[in-house]
């Protein structure tokens, strides 16, 4: 969880040519806001938080949207945009928690997880060939060699490793491929010795957020897609631990969502929601107190004041970063595809909804020129795989479901 957490700085901050002290600085907030978000989840206040043992971490889902709004109305409307989304999930979250029937697994859980997962492959192959599609040395054999390494390093760890050892493999992958770019000459770490041990995060460090209308109405969207994955993530954990979960806890929960993205978008960070991973890890561990997991949140906060720790994590070499990210985002389309393994398609029309919306979600990242002749305010929403397979499976749902009901 904490190597898909720092990724999204990672991800945000080349895609919008952020400076390495930027980047450091997006890490060490990223960490401290997470760490927040998970005691607010955790141990609740007032009529926020499930109270339940929930990690809480950057969510992929909003990625490419924040990719989109920063590349086109730049990183203060960025975080507007990032804290209306967050407000609307404080309003709207008591609502939807009503709503459930309307969006399914098939809609959103499968569908848009799997999307989510290919529209960030691109991410991916970006660093595996150097970061740079510009550069002279981009798709190199050093750079190949060295993400394909790690690749090889991350797989043969989960398949020797036990335990933890083996839910550890991506980290473990990260640090044994670095070395390896250490060796070969390919990693720097300039950035390490001028930054200091401790530093207190620090607000607004873009200046103050701009508020533009479409960019908070494209946001908000994806946390309607947030909002359905925590719920299921609360549904599943609701289950080990033995706790009955009903629309009031599921909205405190979004409660606890909303607050973490405005707290993010006040501190340089992002949209926050339940990790999937906290599932899974709950499960293998039989570790099922929420206090547990709050002390986890505790040591996030901690981190999050250690810059020297960010300013290491930002000198990974971007071969080895994509190699594992290759790894990780797979993984995330994985999830997809093993939630939508569990819907029914026999005298259903869950496999034409499946097979139209992901096939739409993917045209822009099949051709990402597709929409070039659309209007700016149009891209923002047609260049958003994941916006276009949410909204497409949404459709064809209610589309069904009525042929069903008539």
């Amino acid at each position: 969880m904490y190597v898909g957490t720092v990724a999204v700085p990672l991800i945000l901050g080349s895609a919008l040519h952020f400076t390495p002290r930027q980047v450091i600085a997006l890490i060490s907030a990223d960490l401290f806001t997470s760490g927040l978000a998970t005691l607010l989840q955790t141990l609740g206040w007032w009529k926020f938080g499930a109270r339940l043992p929930l990690i809480q971490g950057c969510s992929f889902i909003c990625v490419a949207p924040m990719i989109l709004i920063g590349t086109h109305y730049g990183i203060p409307a960025l975080y507007g945009s990032v804290i209306s989304c967050g407000l609307f999930t404080i309003l709207v979250g008591p609502l939807f928690s009503r709503m459930l029937r309307f969006f399914p697994p098939v809609v959103i859980i499968g569908s848009v997880i799997t999307v989510i997962g290919l529209s960030l492959l691109p991410v991916a192959g970006g660093w595996l060939g150097g970061g740079d599609p510009s550069a002279a040395d981009f798709g190199s054999l050093v750079h190949l060699t060295l993400g394909l390494a790690t690749i090889l390093l991350i797989v043969v760890i989960q398949r020797f490793g036990r335990g933890m050892i083996a839910n550890l493999s991506v980290l473990l992958g990260l640090v044994a491929g670095t070395a390896l770019a250490a060796l070969a000459g390919q990693a720097s770490f300039r950035q390490v010795p001028a930054t200091p041990w401790f530093a207190m995060a620090h607000p607004l460090l873009f200046g103050p957020p701009h508020f533009v209308l479409l960019p908070a109405v494209v946001m908000s969207l994806a946390m309607l897609v947030v909002m359905t994955e925590t719920t299921g993530n609360c549904l599943a954990i609701g289950e080990i631990t033995g706790r009955p979960i009903g629309p009031a806890t599921i909205t405190a929960a979004f409660r606890a969502d909303g607050l973490s993205t405005v707290l993010g978008g006040l501190f340089n960070s992002f949209p926050y929601n339940v990790y999937s991973q906290n599932t899974g890890l709950l499960a293998l561990s039989r570790v099922k107190s929420r206090f547990a997991v709050a002390a986890g949140g505790g040591l996030l906060v901690l981190l999050g004041f250690l810059p020297k720790l960010a300013a290491v994590i930002a000198g990974i070499p971007r071969p080895v970063l994509g190699g594992a990210s290759v790894v990780m985002f797979g993984m995330t389309m994985m999830a997809g595809i093993e939630e939508l393994a569990r819907v029914r398609y026999h005298g259903t029309s869950n496999a034409i909804i499946v097979a139209v919306s992901m096939s739409i979600g993917v045209l822009p990242i099949a051709s990402p020129q597709l929409f070039a002749h659309a209007p700016d305010a149009g891209r923002l929403f047609l260049n958003s795989g994941i916006f276009l397979t949410a909204v497409t499976a949404v459709l064809l749902n209610l589309f069904f479901s009525s042929k069903t009901e008539n």
